[in-house]
């Protein structure tokens, strides 16, 4: 890991940016994403990671291939989790991006969070301040964001928001379970790296439908948060003399 007050000594790679936006049945969102990522990027040296999640629709026949794209596909469906892993592991960027492909992450934002990652942070997590989603929705995630964050300490107010930039050299601290993705800021933060946020542009869903609810995610949330405090409390560093 970077330790907080030595500055990094790697030289600048191709592509500068890495886009991971992981994908499970988004077959009308897909095109009209890219379009809009490769708007908000131009001008930039950037890569699009895809990682298609098992995908039983036309997902992948959708994707608009190019020089900038890369496509991973699962053989089966892993999880968010899981496409999330592989496509910022595979990432060739000293910057990373992470979306979702439902499109409700605005692009837009990924500049603004770019310049705020250079101001000296490891990682910028984007909250959503205006939420397009149901009043039910809302609060059950005000309430689970609430508890996670108390729990386990990563003083994030909405780790559901995928929406996020990170430095390449934040990949190591995560370690890959069922949920991990609900949990980066408290991974990446728990090994020393500086986390910040900023309030990011939120849209509604126009096609498709959510893969998640609250009965398929509360208990394993719940189980999910011991684990990442017991792991964040046992976690060791060290460095070795020059």
């Amino acid at each position: 890991m970077r330790w907080m007050d030595e500055p990094l000594l790697t030289m600048p790679s191709s592509p500068a940016i890495s886009v991971v936006v992981p994908l499970y049945n988004e077959e009308d969102n897909i095109a009209e994403l890219q379009a809009q990522i490769a708007f908000a990027l131009a001008g930039m040296d950037y890569e699009i990671v895809l990682v298609d999640d098992g995908s039983t629709d036309a997902t992948v026949s959708r994707v608009q291939r190019g020089d900038r794209v890369r496509l991973l596909e699962f053989e089966k469906n892993a999880g968010q989790s899981a496409a999330m892993h592989a496509g910022i592991n595979q990432s060739g960027g000293d910057i990373i991006v992470t979306l979702d492909g439902d499109m409700q992450n605005d692009p837009d934002d990924i500049p603004a969070m770019i310049a705020k990652l250079h101001e000296g942070y490891d990682l910028v997590c984007g909250y959503r301040a205006h939420r397009k989603d149901t009043a039910f929705k809302r609060i059950q995630s005000r309430i689970a964001n609430g508890v996670r964050s108390r729990f386990v300490g990563d003083q994030v107010r909405d780790t559901g928001c995928t929406l996020k930039v990170m430095r390449r050299e934040c990949r190591e601290a995560l370690l890959l379970f069922h949920g991990m993705h609900r949990f980066i800021p408290a991974l990446i933060g728990g090994m020393g790296w500086r986390v910040t946020e900023m309030p990011v542009n939120h849209r509604p869903r126009i096609h498709g439908v959510s893969k998640y609810g609250f009965g398929n995610r509360a208990l394993r949330a719940t189980m999910d948060m011991f684990g990442v405090r017991w792991l964040n409390n046992r976690r060791r560093t060290y460095r070795i003399k020059s």
